[in-house]
Formats: structure tokens, sequence, C-alpha cells
């Protein structure tokens, strides 16, 4: 046994529950010790003047750990004089291990070093971090002239495979540093990042000092943490398990906060190092990149996908700026350069306050933004997100122990809403069907605000963590603004946003009894749709493999089971009379279908109620209002045959896009029709005398004042979708949904008039329209009819020429 082992034995004896600074220069000093002692023994006299051992990688840089390896390199004056003394070699090495040591070593010539091999990119690497430990000293200053000039030339090589190393690092840890177990050597924000950052450094030559030195805190509590993770252990594992956690943290849940504040610091100037570093690319990627920089504005300039304010002292006279900074990157997806992220860490730490008022309107717009993730991502890194959302810093950096979550409860809130993102531009066939409900569903936006908040009750509180978050969502929507019914949704969402997970593996939907009752509580198809899509961000939030197959079909079977039942439910299930109510009001709610008091708020039924009792003055009331990018029509009348067809008709002949609809009748012959539509042509907002003419024109159409198909006649068609995108038309009749009327299922090619010629081919086989919901995604209509005919079910016959008619309308 080697006299060397007691040293190293002293070195590593030390136990867990003993508090040992970080000396990592000293233990280096110690084991460099070894190691020239073991070379004079067994190298230096076979070797003389031809070889000079040099320390690399982290014992170059003199940043040793009790179990990392003993990086060396052995530089030799020719591969032959290595291979003549080759039992030398062996000898040394065997010492060190005999000592306890764990040598990685390498033997390389001065020309083998100086030459840039892509299978072994590593050896140049290590070579920034080299110096001689004992041996040939002329051999060694050969290497120091020659390494500069090499490096130099090899540059940019270097530099892509180090950034390529990263990348795929950093993607193995899904790219964020909230990891419950995290490795504290290799996962984002980690040691390897602070080591990357003076690699880059060398290659540029310019090191980041600057940089370095306001990480030092950072660096000295990983580099203590890592340490006593190794005397813990043993061994070289850098995890800082749930056990380790417990046992090197007086106050595990402060000491893991401390360790993703001292994380964030490092990845984010890791990130900003790397941006600094990447190439701007060929010449194709540049024009492109040139071409992206004319979306900037009068606020907000675009450089390599980086977004920069034009004017950076008007953040502390303008508030409201970072909430329009946010929204320019939710519209458009890029990132904030550093010098932006910096500005507005310095606001945030100043204490600035975000004005309150229009808060909700600009949450909302900001969430119905295709790229609403990468901004609340971004609004989280720069605690802009507390400012706007003070609950928030009860679930920032929690850690919840519960052996399936991977995440810290903000990380893995996060995930849910980019996994939604990810969804939209997936193209995995069992997502497909995921993603077009994603399409399909409306107010996108409250289905992330609901995950916003569906966790923040975990930051606290004695209760059950739903009935936890949903108290401080209330409080939270009333804050900002939110609308009743609004407020409504997100609170059910956030309320039972673990109610699908249960159902679907712990019932059996396929029960009638079982489907009937679920159905029920959630009390609206659209509810459904939202719940849904948040139980699968929910799930895929976990972790990355937590979504499995498995599960998908499960969720998905649960939704067409219970969206079955409700379909059903949309004719069958009417208001009856309430003695509680006020007898007018009663008798208009009468015979409406319980979704319209599900789905509308107290002020949306009174303004209706309100409406209704206009009607003896004009025969129609309408409301036609502007609000979030869209318009809403609702009309009160008394029904009539081709009443929903005409509108829908007078709508297109407009040129508007009918987004959504819904038409109910009650017991009296009185119908509700409410349509949302778009302008995509502007019409209404550059022409806004035009509206009052739209209006006058819808009361003329509903009582039959004006022909609608005569304004439709001649209009242009529009241009199609490409082959690709075309939808196949698909229509569908069913007669068990309902014992007193017929289900119609329409999916087809949008396009302007279709719902007339719908609706209106329905009216001419002599169906009345009992309920109608509509849906338009793009250039795919969702339509649902519930039809009568002479007060009961379609009969077959009227059915096959009903058919036959929309299919001649779908196929032109």
């Amino acid at each position: 046994m080697s006299v060397l082992t007691t040293e190293r034995s002293e070195l590593s004896s030390s136990g867990s529950d003993q508090t040992i600074p970080s000396d990592l220069a000293g233990r280096a000093a110690r084991v460099e010790g070894m190691v020239v002692a073991a070379a004079e023994q067994h190298l230096l006299t076979p070797f003389g003047s031809e070889i000079a051992v040099l320390a690399v990688g982290g014992f170059g840089r003199c940043e040793l750990f009790p179990h990392s390896d003993i990086d060396l390199l052995l530089l030799v004056e020719s591969p032959e004089k290595a291979m003549a003394e080759r039992d030398a070699i062996a000898h040394f090495l065997r010492e060190l291990w005999d000592s306890g040591l764990e040598p990685s070593h390498s033997v390389h010539t001065v020309d083998e070093c100086c030459q840039l091999d892509t299978a072994n990119v590593q050896l140049t690497i290590s070579l920034l971090s080299q110096r001689l430990l004992c041996g040939g000293a002329a051999l060694h200053q050969r290497l120091a002239q020659r390494l500069p000039e090499f490096i130099r030339l090899q540059r940019r090589p270097v530099t892509t495979h180090l950034l390529r190393l990263a990348e795929t690092r950093h993607a193995k840890y899904q790219s964020t540093i909230y990891h419950l177990e995290p490795d504290v050597k290799d996962s984002p924000g980690g040691i390897r990042d602070l080591h990357l950052i003076s690699w880059l450094g060398g290659l540029r030559g310019a090191a980041f000092e600057e940089a370095l030195e306001s990480l030092k805190p950072a660096r000295a509590f990983l580099a203590d943490l890592r340490t006593k993770l190794h005397l813990r252990i043993k061994r070289d594992d850098n995890r800082l398990t749930y056990h380790a956690q417990d046992d090197l943290f007086p106050d595990p849940e402060g000491g893991m906060r401390e360790y993703y504040r001292h994380a964030r610091e490092i990845y984010r100037e890791v990130k900003r190092v790397i941006a600094q570093s990447e190439e701007p690319g060929s010449g194709m990627l540049r024009s492109f990149l040139d071409w992206r920089s004319r979306l900037s504005n009068s606020e907000f300039t675009v450089s390599r996908e980086k977004v920069l304010l034009r004017s950076p002292q008007m953040l502390a006279s303008d508030l409201r700026l970072p909430l329009r900074l946010m929204q320019f990157v939710a519209r458009h997806g890029f990132a904030l350069a550093p010098d932006t992220e910096r500005r507005l860490l310095e606001l945030v730490r100043s204490g600035a306050t975000i004005p309150q008022f229009g808060l909700w309107q600009d949450l909302k717009n900001l969430l119905s933004l295709p790229y609403a993730a990468r901004a609340l991502r971004m609004m989280h890194e720069t605690g802009l997100l507390k400012l706007i959302l003070p609950e928030w810093s009860r679930i920032e950096c929690l850690v919840t122990r519960d052996f399936y979550h991977r995440y810290t409860v903000d990380e893995h809130t996060l995930v849910t809403i980019e996994s939604l993102e990810q969804l939209a531009h997936s193209k995995e066939d069992d997502r497909t069907r995921f993603r077009e409900l994603l399409a399909e569903t409306p107010d996108l936006y409250l289905l992330r605000i609901a995950l916003l908040l569906h966790d923040i009750g975990k930051g606290g509180g004695t209760g059950e963590h739903a009935t936890e978050s949903t108290r401080i969502s209330r409080e939270v929507l009333a804050r900002l603004g939110a609308d009743e019914v609004e407020t409504a949704t997100v609170l059910y969402l956030v309320d039972q946003h673990i109610a699908l997970s249960i159902l679907m593996t712990t019932r059996d939907l396929h029960d009638p009894e079982v489907a009937r009752r679920a159905a029920q509580g959630i009390g609206a198809i659209e509810r459904l749709q939202l719940l849904t899509l948040l139980t699968f961000a929910d799930i895929s939030g976990v972790n990355p493999t937590a979504m499995t197959p498995w599960r998908m079909a499960q969720l998905w079977g649960a939704y067409r089971a219970l969206s079955q039942e409700l379909t059903r439910e949309l004719d069958t299930d009417r208001i009856l009379p309430e003695p509680s109510v006020d007898a007018a009001k009663a008798s208009f709610l009468e015979g409406f279908p319980t979704r319209y008091l599900r789905m509308h708020s107290a002020a949306e039924v009174d303004l209706h109620f309100a409406m209704y009792s206009r009607l003896g003055e004009a025969g129609a009331a309408v409301e036609m209002v502007h609000s979030g990018g869209f318009w809403q029509l609702t009309v009160v009348s008394r029904d009539r045959k081709g009443l929903f067809a005409d509108l829908a008709g007078t709508l297109a002949s407009f040129g508007m896009n009918i987004l959504k609809a819904e038409a109910l009748g009650n017991a009296h012959g009185v119908i509700v029709d409410m349509l949302r539509f778009s302008d995509p042509g502007r019409r209404l907002e550059l022409n806004p005398e035009e509206v009052p003419d739209l209006r006058l024109l819808i009361e003329r159409v509903v009582r039959g004042e004006e022909s609608v198909a005569k304004r439709l006649k001649g209009r242009p068609a529009p241009l199609p979708p490409s082959r690709r995108g075309l939808v196949a038309p698909a229509l569908r009749f069913d007669t068990a949904a309902s014992s007193r009327a017929t289900l119609l299922e329409v999916v087809a090619q949008d396009r302007p008039g279709l719902l007339f010629d719908l609706a209106r081919a329905v009216s001419e086989a002599g169906c009345n329209i009992e309920v109608v919901l509509v849906n338009t995604e793009a250039h795919k209509a969702l339509d649902v009819f519930y039809l009568t005919h002479s007060g009961g079910a379609v009969p077959a016959g009227v059915r096959d020429v009903l058919r036959e008619s929309l299919l001649r309308i779908l196929t032109v």
C-alpha cells in the first residue's frame, strides 16, 4: 500500500453531519502534491525531460471536489517514447488508484494538442484550463507558445461544439432550473454552466470577468453544496435528492429556495453569454433575421430575434410599458435582449408597482396571443409576474414532495401553459384529437389564467389545495376586474382541476348513470372542453413522461363519454317555472335549455329579459357590441321560419366571419340568438358609421322586411385554402340523443354564407332549429343543430331529403 493512502484517507473521512467549507484550491494543492510525488517516483526518471505532467479540467482550475476525477494530461515528446515507457505510466496510474484517487488521463504530443480532433473536441476544451505540475518545463513551454494561436484559429468550431453540448445538456433537464431533485453540476444553472462561461470567455479572448464576479456568491454556494454531497455519500454523485436536502439543510424548503435563487442567476448569465457567443449564421439566416426585425415598432426594436427598448428611460415613467412589451413578446415569440431583461430586473428590484386600472384587459389580451406561455416565462424570470400577481410569491421555488412531480410548483404551472403551446404545434398523431379540440375552443385566455392559478393554494393554507386555490383565485379575479362569467368559468376550472383525472381513473364512464351524474356536475360542453384541455396540460406538466398514450386514451375516452351526455342534455333539460322568480321573467325563462343559465351571467340574462320586454314596440330587439377584438350580436325576437339562417346570411353579406353562434328558444316562441363574429376586412373599424347601418339592417331582416338571399347573390367566392388544408365534409344524424328532437352534426370547409346555406336548407326541409351551437376555427366549421319536425323528431324520409340537400351544399 502506498504511503500516500493515509493523506487521501484523511481528506475524505469526514461524515455528512460535519460542516466543511469548500476548500477547493486547498484540496487541489494537496492532491497535486500526491500526483507530483507519484510522478517523481515513476515517470520523471525513465522519461527525463521528454514528459510534462499537466493538470487539466477541474484539476487544472484548482477546483477539486472530494470525489471528482483527477484530470491529467501526460504531454510527451513523441508517441514512440510513450509506447516504450508504457509500463512506467501504468505504475504511475496504479500508484494514484492505490492512493484512493481516481485519475482520468490522456497521453498526447504538442502537435496532437494543437490539432482539432472532431471526435475528441473535449481535449481542446480541457486545455483551456491547463497548468504544469512537474516534468519537462521546455516541453510545456512549447505547448504554451503554440496554444493561443491554435485556439484563435479554431475558435468557431470549438465554440459551436461547446454550445451544442450545452444545448443537449440543458434539454436533458427540459431547460429549467426548477427540478425538485436537481443535479448541482449538470442541471441548468449548475456548476457546469459556470465552467461554460469561463470556456467561452477563453475562446473569445475576453474573459467574462464581470459576469463571473457577479456570480461569486452562487459559485461559493454550489461549491459548498457539491462538496457536502460528495462527503455525504462518498462518491461523485451530484444529485440533490430529497434525503440529501434533509441532511444538508436545517430548513430544506428554505435551502432549496436559496439554491434556485443562485441557479437562476447563473442560468440567466449563461444564456446571455451563449447569445453573445453564437455566430450570426448563413447569409440566408441573416436575411431572415433582418426581415424579422421589420416587426419593430415605435417602442420596441428587434435585433437578431431579441427585443430591445427604443427608449429605456421610459420604463421609469411609463409603468404600463412592461406589459406592452410582454404583449409584443406574446404576439411574435421573441426573447428579450439581455439589456432589456436587465432593465426589467432593475425596475422590479426598485420596488416599482404596476397600475391596477385596466389590468384585466391587458392580461386578457396577453393570454389570448399565440406565444403567451413565452411571455409568462419571461415575466416570471424578471419578477414582473409577481408585480401583477403578488400571490405568485406563495409558490415561487416551492418544493412539494410527492415523488411524482419533477418540478417546483411555479415551474409546473408554467410548464402546463407551455404544454398547450406545444400541443398547438404538435405533429404527433396521438395528439391530433387534443390539438383539434384546442383549435376549436374559444376564450383560451380563461384556460391559461385558470392554469396560472390552479395550484396557487399550495403555497400555505391548511385546507385542500384546490379549495385554497379557488379562494385565492376569487380574490385575484375580483382585484383584476374579471366579469361574472369569466370569474365563474375560471373558479370552476381551478376548483375542479383534478376532477377529470379522478373520474377517468376511478369511475366507469361507460355506465350511463355515472356519465349522467358526472355530466350534470360539469354542466356545459364548453366547460368540458376547457376542463379536458386543463387536465391534459396539468398531467403534461408533472414530468416529461407523465402524459403516456394510455393516459391520453383514458382522457379522450372520458371526454367523449361526457361530451355525448352533455350534447344529449342540450335539448332534453329545460328550465321549468320557478315560483320565487318574478312572473314575467319566469315566463321568459320557461323552456330555455338549462345551459342558458349555466353559461350566461345574471347581468346577461337581465339584458336579454329587458330586450324581450321591448319586443312589443319594434318586434325585434338587437344589441351589437365590440369587445376583445370580436363583435357580439344578440337578437331577441318572436321565432319565425328561417330566422337564424337570415341572421347568419346578413352578417355574411357584410363580409363578417361567424366564429361562434348559439340559438335558443323558450316555451312561448321567443328566441335568443347570439352570434360572435370577426371583421377580417376591418370594415366596421374603418367605417364606424356603418355599425348603426348594420344594426338597422338586422332589425329589418328579423321583421322579414329584407331579402338576405338577394344581398348574398353575386358575392365573389373566397380563395380556398391549400389542398393540404382542405376539410373533408361530414354530417351525422343522431336520433338517440333526444326523445323529442334529432341531433345534426356538421363538419365542413368554412366559407362566407355557409351557415346561412345550412340553416336555410334545414328550414326548407320543414324542420325547426330548437338549439344550435356553432364553432369556427380557421377554415373548419363545426356546427351542432337540434331539429324538430311538426313538434317531434325528424322522420327518416325527411332526414334523407335533408342529407342530400346538405351534401350538395358541402360539396360545392
